[in-house]
């Protein structure tokens, strides 16, 4: 496994060590992590004591999540709540052990916000981004994933041994995205080629008329695996993370004054990743790795 870091400031919260921001700031990236499983960074320091707050003020916890953005949140063949977020709240509600407190609500999207302003839940589990914006209305937990950039190339254009991206290679990227703004800040020399959707970009990369894309790992490992790439196509060596261009990864949304909570969940999450919980959820919904 290979990470490639840009910015590793992260607010201050220094989920990576002191170490690494030193060898980032003057190389610019950052050497590959010890991971808590095959692919898997790890985002919590074993050493740190992150004490537990007492929750007695809490008659529930409920969190809010959506339906429509598998393999986060879904809703299953019995029309059940089940994903990656799902076991993930139940694992936290065990560590805190408020299992009979604990509740889980879809809403849409748009109605996360909301619904927790006006005291309708406790937290929020989703891909809601981390922003500055939603940071003056919000609190946040420690992020419990990073969904990193990456590169798929057909199979006959990645080398064993080779560099990434490999000289020569045409690369694909979606117009108007941050992974185009962000190959094209850390590749600047890279030959590219600019598409109007991701659809027609991945059928570009199938015919095989440009080497590689450069996007969303999370997507392209679905893409790949799956009966539209037609086996055609691999993932490049190296994961590439920049708060800049991705954001802080993903993260518990609390409500701005509930600190509290936000520090219940950090004790949780650390609890996960130190006792390896984290990454069998990680693995049970993401088998092939993001990393």
């Amino acid at each position: 496994m290979k990470l490639h870091f840009a910015s590793l400031k992260y607010k201050g919260i220094g989920f990576l060590s002191a170490a690494l921001a030193a060898i980032a700031a003057t190389t610019g990236a950052a050497p590959a992590q010890p991971s808590a499983a095959p692919g898997m960074p790890l985002l919590f320091d074993a050493r740190e004591h992150l004490p537990l707050p007492d929750l007695s003020a809490y008659p529930r916890l409920r969190f809010l999540t959506t339906t429509d953005f598998p393999p986060f949140s879904f809703a299953d063949q019995n029309a059940r709540l089940a994903g990656f977020h799902i076991d993930l709240v139940r694992e936290i509600c065990a560590v805190l052990a408020l299992q009979a407190r604990c509740q889980i609500q879809a809403v849409p999207f748009d109605e996360l916000e909301t619904d927790l302003s006006a005291d309708q839940a406790e937290a929020a589990v989703a891909a809601v981004a981390v922003t500055p914006e939603r940071r003056e209305r919000f609190g946040f937990s420690r992020p419990y994933m990073l969904l990193p950039a990456r590169f798929a190339a057909v199979k006959s254009a990645v080398k064993p041994g080779g560099t990434v991206p490999e000289p020569g290679w045409k690369v694909g990227l979606v117009k108007a995205t941050v992974h185009e703004a962000m190959a094209k800040a850390w590749f600047p020399t890279m030959q590219s080629q600019s598409f109007d959707s991701q659809g027609d970009m991945l059928e570009a990369l199938r015919q095989g008329t440009i080497d590689a894309v450069f996007s969303d790992a999370l997507r392209l490992s679905f893409w790949v695996s799956g009966g539209a790439s037609q086996e055609c196509c691999v993932l490049a060596p190296g994961a590439f993370l920049s708060e800049r261009f991705l954001g802080e990864g993903l993260a518990i949304m609390v409500k701005r004054q509930d600190r509290v909570l936000a520090a219940a969940f950090d004790h949780a999450l650390a609890e996960l990743v130190v006792t390896g919980r984290l990454d069998d959820i990680y693995l049970r919904y993401f088998p092939l790795g993001l990393f």
